[in-house]
């Protein structure tokens, strides 16, 4: 039987915990604005190890949407893990990432489907940014074809409770 203590990395998740609400702005095709959406998420803290998040909200042009996310932290890999699943997609995705020296943003990469829709994959970067006690940014990358990371979408969230 296993009995983890939580270590430093699992105390920076749980400043996830909590009732957010997030207004989105995700990068549209070129030459055409960004779309702006929102939603809601409330995260919970799973042993001290894990949070869970649930959100709900809306994509951009309108569709409802629900996501979960995992994020914990593995000692022996010394790297944090996690999923994200949402209602308007197939695929599962896996976190893999670490925090910035600061301690301020948690960068995680995850490989699925390409948004070229051709069958490829592609490379994704969520970055979890601390902006103070009760604010947080999510930032959405692709790695595109000439080896660049290009914004995807920003989330400000802020705490409800």
């Amino acid at each position: 039987m296993m009995n983890a203590e939580p270590q430093r990395e699992h105390h920076w998740l749980q400043q996830l915990v909590g009732e957010w609400t997030y207004e989105a702005e995700a990068m549209g095709e070129p030459g055409k604005p960004a779309e702006r959406c929102g939603g809601t998420e409330c995260v919970r803290s799973l042993g001290g190890l894990w949070v869970i998040g649930e959100g709900e909200g809306k994509m951009p042009g309108g569709a409802p949407a629900s996501m979960v996310i995992t994020l914990g932290y593995d000692p022996q890999r010394k790297r944090f893990t996690g999923t994200w699943v949402g209602s308007m997609m197939t695929n599962l995705w896996v976190y893999d990432g670490e925090l910035d020296a600061e301690e301020r943003v948690l960068t995680l990469e995850a490989e699925g489907p390409s948004m070229a829709g051709d069958g490829s994959t592609s490379r994704y970067r969520d970055a979890i940014e601390i902006t103070g006690e009760h604010t947080r940014v999510l930032r959405s990358s692709a790695l595109g074809p000439d080896g660049t990371w290009q914004q995807l979408m920003t989330a400000h969230y802020r705490r409800a409770r």
